[in-house]
Parts: structure tokens; C-alpha cells; sequence
């Protein structure tokens, strides 16, 4: 795994994007080479041809990163992957017609681009194909062995073995046999600590990865130390899971990890960051966004009666509280009977105002008031309501931790969860939030934003 912008990246994946931008940009290049022959390299330098060609490549790869052709679901379906790339093509010749309407000086000719587009698509689909059949050739991936039967090795076996570009290939596990009623994803037992050397020869394990309940005293210590001198890989299923799925295990997780492992504190530069782009980009922001407000609390007006702008106590860092500001999107009053809730799919609430812009997200917009006056950031955790606070203190292990940040109008966790209902759904949610609170950072931060403008441009999540 290759870690940036504080993400881990399967070497695999990041492997594919290069791979495939270098094979957009060269399908376009022998596009131009078809219609122009021996002139190709006078087109190419002095009428901008590599421009042309860089633009077309980026929309391109765009398309494919928001058709989600780099996603783990998608990459083990080659059906799926086939019906995308279609989409990809479709998709960017549209963009591309805009562009090319606003900028004459970035378009490829006709030729050239209609020649490229059909080299695009079959060198794409034949590099697909061939990257699907060396992605489940066992020899080209690592034999992984985990130390130990604690409760994160079925949750992170599961998460490894449907992602094959991960590259790791499970033969089990060392320590005491399991019970009948142990479920350990199917993971063979291959016999306790005292066999660790022979098992490692035996099977030829490249990594191991420890997971414990409790390592004191019963860790083979001095045999994982020989082994990482002969180059075997070591490491903390915790580190591991973290890397993999992009969120901390709250279930199997030691308060010791949290206490030892890097991050979870935001760095003086690093509030300054937040605090001085936040004002900015608010402030930007609202301006920009005045017009479409007074649009919407005019449609808001007209269609229900109530007040425009919605008002909640939510809970802040630190657990202060403040008040929310959003567009009203339900009818006055609804929640009387029942107590606030949780949105549902065609909730009846909802106005006929309202679910056009809560499925916009459009009902989010006066949050930037709060961002500007420091109640929020734009990245951050979700703040929740006093009373939801209080129940998800009681039940959740460690969710203390998630108020040490400033909630966000968006974040990690909202970018990979959407609504959550029960108890289970929030704890997911914490992981994805101590996730973040751990590795934030200027980079973060940026992936996040990308992502959740993905969701806003396709209309994911909206309720």
C-alpha cells in the first residue's frame, strides 16, 4: 500500500492510473499519427498537439474516476467495467463538446479525435481484460498468515479477500484451534505459535499479520524477529485494517493503539489552515451563492408556510453546542409527534420544495454562515443533535474522541456513509470519523472535498 495525501492506495490501483493515462495520451498520439503521418511531430509541437491531447486525456481520466472504474465493487466485475467504459466514452465526448465551445484553443480535429476515441476504447478494454487476468493469478500475489484468532481477523479477512488488487493472498492463521462456534471467514488452522518457522517455510509466507486479543507474554516475539531479518513482512492487523479500509476498527480496538499510534492531534499550523481557509472560502461562498438563496427562500415561502431557514442545536467540538443554520426542507412542525428523526427516502415530511433541494443538497448552503463565524469547518465530522450525542456516548466505545475536532459540512465518514439509523450504523460512521481525526491533513481534506463533489455531480446520498 502506497500512502498519500494520508490515504493508503493499493500499489495495483495506482499502477492502473498511470498505466491507463499513459495509454489515453498514446492512443490520442497515434490518432494523430493515422491522419497526419509524417507531419505528426510538427502538429504535435507547434499547434499545440500535446496540449490538446493533455486536456482530452484529463477529461478522460476524470470520467473514469467518477464512473467509479477504480473502485474495489467495480474491479472485480468485468461486465460492469465494460458497461463504464461505453459510459466514459459517452460521457466525455459531451464535456468535451462544451469545452470545445468555450475553448477553440484545447480542440482536437474531428479526425483525430473520432480516430483517438476508438483507439481509446479498445486499448482500454484490452489493458481491462489483461489487468483482470493477471490481477487473480496467485503467484503474483503475497501469502499473508495471520498470528492469532482475535476479532478482527474475520472482519479484516473479509475485507482483503474481496479486494484482489490489494495483492494479498490468505493461507490462515496460527493459534489455539478455533470452537465450533468461532467464525473465522473460513481461514484454515494451521496449528499454534511453537509452529510459526515451519509454517512460514512450509507455505512460504511473505507477510504476517498479528492480531491479538492480548499480546502480553504470548506473542512469539523472537521468532517474528527472525523472520522480519529474512525479509518476511510484519505487521499490526489494527495498522493493517486501517490502511485497507480506510476507517479504525472501534470493535477490536485497544485503547493502548490509540494512545501509541501516530496522529489524532491537529497541529497548531494545521488549525490555522482550517480556521483562515474557512473564512475565505465561506465568505467566497456566500457571496457567490446570495442569488440562488434568494431563489430558494423564495420557492421556500411560496410553497409551505414557516419560516425559511431551519434552526437545531447540534454539538460542536469539545462537546459545545450551537446552532445550525439550513434551509427548511420538511413542514412546520412535523416533528412534534414523534421527535426529530433521521430523514427517510420519500419521507412524507419533506415539501415539495424541500426534497428538490434536499436531494440537491441545496438545504446545506447556510451552513456556510456557521463555517464563517468558526462553529464548523468544511471538513470535519458530522455534528449530531444534544440528545443523539448523549445515547451515542453511552453505546459507542471511544466516541468521545470524535468531538476533539470542529464538525464538518462534509467529511471522511460522510463521503463513505451516508444517513445512519441505528446504533451499528453511527459506530461505522465513528470509524470512518477517527480515521479522519488521525490522519487529517491539508491533502485529506482535498481528497475529501473531490469525493464529495463526485457524490454532489452524480446525486448520491440525497434524501
Amino acid at each position: 500500500m502506497t500512502r498519500l495525501f494520508n490515504v493508503y492506495f493499493p500499489e495495483r490501483i495506482l499502477l492502473l492510473v498511470l498505466s491507463e493515462t499513459a495509454l489515453i495520451a498514446l492512443s490520442l498520439m497515434a490518432a494523430t499519427f493515422v491522419i497526419h503521418g509524417g507531419d505528426t511531430g510538427l502538429v504535435l509541437a507547434y499547434e499545440q498537439g500535446y496540449q490538446k491531447i493533455a486536456v482530452t486525456s484529463a477529461i478522460l481520466m476524470m470520467c473514469m474516476y467518477y464512473y467509479d472504474l477504480y473502485d474495489s465493487v467495480v474491479l472485480s466485475s468485468p461486465r460492469e467495467v465494460t458497461t463504464r467504459l461505453v459510459q466514459v466514452i459517452g460521457t466525455a465526448c459531451l464535456i468535451q463538446v462544451v469545452v470545445y465551445y468555450g475553448a477553440r484553443s484545447v480542440q482536437l480535429e474531428q479526425g483525430v479525435y473520432l480516430v483517438g476515441i476508438v483507439f481509446v476504447g479498445v486499448s482500454l478494454g484490452l489493458w481491462r481484460s489483461l489487468f483482470f487476468a493477471m490481477n487473480r493469478i496467485p503467484r503474483l500475489a503475497q501469502r499473508a498468515l495471520f498470528i492469532g484468532k482475535g476479532p478482527l481477523v474475520p472482519t479484516l479477512a473479509a475485507e482483503i479477500e474481496k479486494r484482489p488488487e490489494l495483492g494479498i493472498r490468505l493461507v490462515g492463521f496460527l493459534g489455539r484451534a478455533p470452537q465450533a462456534t468461532e467464525d473465522m471467514n473460513g481461514l484454515r488452522h494451521l496449528g499454534g505459535f511453537e509452529e510459526l518457522q515451519r509454517v512460514v517455510e512450509n507455505d512460504r509466507i511473505d507477510r504476517i499479520i498479528v492480531s491479538m486479543e492480548d499480546q502480553r507474554g504470548k506473542l512469539p516475539v523472537a521468532g517474528l524477529l527472525e523472520l522480519k531479518t529474512r525479509g518476511v513482512l510484519i505487521e499490526d492487523g489494527t495498522d493493517l485494517y486501517e490502511a485497507v479500509a480506510g476507517k479504525v476498527p472501534i470493535h477490536s480496538l485497544r485503547a493502548s493503539w490509540l494512545v501509541f499510534s501516530a496522529g489524532f492531534r491537529l497541529s497548531p499550523r494545521m488549525l490555522v489552515y482550517k480556521r483562515v481557509l474557512s473564512i475565505i472560502l465561506s465568505s467566497i461562498a456566500l457571496v457567490i451563492a446570495l442569488p440562488i438563496m434568494a431563489l430558494i427562500a423564495l420557492a421556500i415561502r411560496l410553497d409551505s408556510p414557516g419560516p425559511v431557514i431551519f434552526r437545531q442545536k447540534r454539538v460542536g467540538k469539545g462537546g459545545k453546542v450551537f446552532t445550525l443554520f439550513k434551509f427548511r426542507s420538511m413542514r412546520e412542525g412535523a416533528d412534534k409527534e414523534q421527535g426529530p428523526r433521521p430523514a427517510q427516502l420519500n419521507d412524507p415530511r419533506f415539501t415539495r420544495v424541500g426534497r428538490w433541494i434536499r436531494r440537491l443538497r441545496l438545504d446545506e448552503i447556510p451552513q456556510l454562515y456557521n463555517i464563517l463565524r468558526g462553529d464548523m469547518y468544511f471538513v470535519g465530522p458530522r455534528p449530531f443533535m444534544p440528545s443523539e450525542e448523549e445515547v451515542f456516548l453511552q453505546e459507542i466505545p471511544f466516541y468521545a474522541q470524535r468531538l476533539a475536532v470542529k464538525p464538518g459540512a462534509t467529511g471522511w465518514a460522510q463521503v463513505h456513509r451516508g444517513y445512519c439509523a441505528t446504533i451499528e450504523d453511527n459506530i461505522e460512521k465513528l470509524e470512518y470519523d477517527l480515521f479522519y481525526i488521525k490522519n487529517a491533513s491539508v491533502g485529506l481534506d482535498l481528497l475529501t472535498v473531490f469525493k464529495t463533489l463526485k457524490i454532489l455531480a452524480l446525486g448520491r446520498g440525497g434524501r
